[in-house]
């Protein structure tokens, strides 16, 4: 694992996956499975059928011991005549999961599924179909665009990577500006998450053709951390968690560099009232510690499994409850079921509490799902069409 993953072990359900893996053989489903959509081009494995369980499938003829290692759990695969090891897991929450394959002890990625960059690797994911799945499908719509965007940072004497997500008119208007979303990853991830993980593209595209979101820019950039010494394992709980000013450097590379250069470089309503910044586990709470501290330049708030905001937390912040627009908080239901301490109290009593001092506070759960991907996609459905609403 990378220092800047072992470091958010308390928001990041990758880490207890990765170390805490138990072994358990799953009993047999339907077997009406079908190749998940997030495979490699042509390639039959993983599967996936009705309830949800993941088939994998592996050509290892020398291995003596191969396990398919997903949702925390490590499941044992069997060997056939033609070399190849397959096992199928229990049933998995709806939408996309990272999973690996433990091939005698060696952890290792799935070359059946396309590769995607989480809990601190590049590695495998499965997308489960999900009930929902329709708002973010790829439809015959207009279509904006994911642009990379490298730029040089001052506060960091780096050059750095952003993905920019433009609006499906945003090149046929060169008259028309727009509200800028600043959307941040999690724990273990980078730039690519939102993009790749979060659909976050057609999400967008098909609320702004139903007419029920306006169009906006969204920057998804790295909001990576690091500290010299982080904890060991059971050290967490010494001292203050997570320690203070971990958010100081992301803080400044977004106000100094990240802001104005696509202000600079991008037609956008550059002022307060048009800008907005949201994120999902450690991004979230990024959010909040920069919102905070920096109501003059957000309007608008969102917080997914990241922890949310208190009425404590808006007395403290000068100018937080004159100035902003909208505080939203949600959570997966499985998440509310088994919460962790240290988020800063229950959020939907800090929700309902900020809407009785007046606040605009939305408070959203998605429907069986943990802290995970799924529930993400659905706070970002949820959160886009109350933003910038004049």
């Amino acid at each position: 694992m990378r220092q800047n993953f072992a470091v958010w072990v308390m928001v990041s359900v990758f880490w207890s996956q990765a170390c805490w893996a138990q072994q358990a053989a799953a009993p047999a489903g339907p077997d009406d499975f079908k190749p998940a959509s997030s495979n490699q081009p042509g390639r039959q494995y993983p599967q996936v059928n009705s309830e949800g369980r993941v088939r994998a499938r592996i050509v290892a003829p020398d291995a003596q011991s191969v396990l398919l290692d997903i949702g925390g759990v490590r499941y044992p695969m069997t060997k056939g005549d033609d070399g190849a090891w397959v096992g199928d897991s229990a049933p998995q929450d709806e939408g996309f999961h990272y999973y690996q394959l433990n091939i005698d002890g060696a952890q290792v990625p799935d070359p059946g599924s396309l590769f995607f960059y989480g809990a601190g690797r590049w590695g495998s994911g499965v997308e489960c179909p999900a009930r929902d799945q329709d708002f973010y499908a790829l439809k015959n719509v207009p279509h904006g665009q994911i642009r990379q965007n490298l730029y040089y940072s001052k506060v960091n004497d780096s050059i750095r990577r952003c993905f920019v997500y433009t609006p499906p008119d945003y090149d046929k208007d060169t008259t028309t500006r727009y509200p800028v979303l600043y959307l941040q990853h999690g724990g273990g991830e980078d730039e690519t998450g939102w993009p790749n993980q979060g659909k976050t593209n057609l999400i967008m595209d098909n609320l702004i053709a139903e007419g029920k979101a306006r169009p906006f820019i969204i920057v998804m950039d790295n909001g990576t951390w690091t500290t010299a010494s982080p904890p060991r394992r059971g050290e967490r709980g010494r001292g203050t968690w997570p320690p203070e000013g971990w958010a100081d450097n992301f803080k400044k590379t977004l106000l100094e560099d990240i802001i104005p250069m696509i202000d600079a470089n991008y037609r956008t309503l550059a002022d307060q009232p048009h800008r907005a910044m949201a994120g999902l586990s450690m991004g979230g709470m990024q959010t909040r510690v920069i919102t905070l501290a920096s109501p003059g330049t957000f309007s608008h708030v969102g917080i997914f499994s990241g922890g949310s905001i208190s009425p404590d937390d808006v007395n403290k912040a000068p100018g937080f409850k004159e100035k902003i627009k909208l505080v939203f908080v949600s959570y997966g239901s499985r998440e509310l079921e088994n919460r962790r301490t240290g988020f800063g109290g229950d959020p939907k009593a800090n929700a309902d509490a900020l809407k009785e001092a007046g606040i605009n506070s939305h408070f959203y759960v998605s429907p069986l799902t943990a802290h995970e991907w799924q529930s993400w996609r659905r706070g970002l459905h949820e959160f886009a069409p109350l933003l910038f609403r004049d």
